[in-house]
């Protein structure tokens, strides 16, 4: 499985508020929380995204609370993955849950810039930057990862 867009890059610490601010989560519509998604940090981002953009974060991705409306959000937008130097655990599991792909990397995360284009392997866990003409390694996602996202979640692949 293999993913390129454009990258939108943040810092470390990006909470769940951040990314889905609570006052939007009177709802659970998917397409409804990707108009707000990042909107505290990045007010024009839904407007600005396209189908398989990359979110690249720093540190400690998704703290905060439990709530599996954030990569939902997140995935609603039609951004492709999220990489970062480490993911809270929570949003971590909640990602896979609900089918959205996440990488960890470190030197990706330092290194790609705001803008990039790059691309993700998801079976090598090759990370390419397209623009800088260099490359990243993560760790591959294990097949049944893959196809848990393939479904489109963890309910959809039990589902079978």
């Amino acid at each position: 499985m293999i993913r390129r867009g454009k990258v939108f890059k943040y810092g470390d610490n990006i909470d769940t508020d951040v990314i889905i601010p609570a006052r939007y989560l009177n709802t659970s519509d998917p397409m409804e929380l990707a108009k707000h998604c990042m909107e505290d940090i990045d007010v024009d981002f839904y407007k600005k995204v396209n189908k398989n953009d990359i979110i690249v974060g720093g540190k400690n991705f998704g703290c905060g609370s439990s709530r599996e409306h954030a990569p939902i959000s997140i995935k609603a937008t039609g951004t492709s993955c999220v990489i970062a130097k480490s993911f809270a655990r929570i949003f971590y599991r909640n990602s896979f849950n609900i089918g959205l792909p996440i990488l960890e990397c470190e030197e990706a995360s330092t290194k790609i810039d705001n803008g990039d284009e790059i691309e993700v392997d998801f079976d090598t866990g090759e990370i390419k930057n397209i623009t800088k003409e260099e490359t990243y390694k993560a760790e591959p996602l294990p097949e049944f990862m893959q196809k848990i996202i393939e479904k489109g979640g963890l309910v959809e692949y039990i589902k079978g």
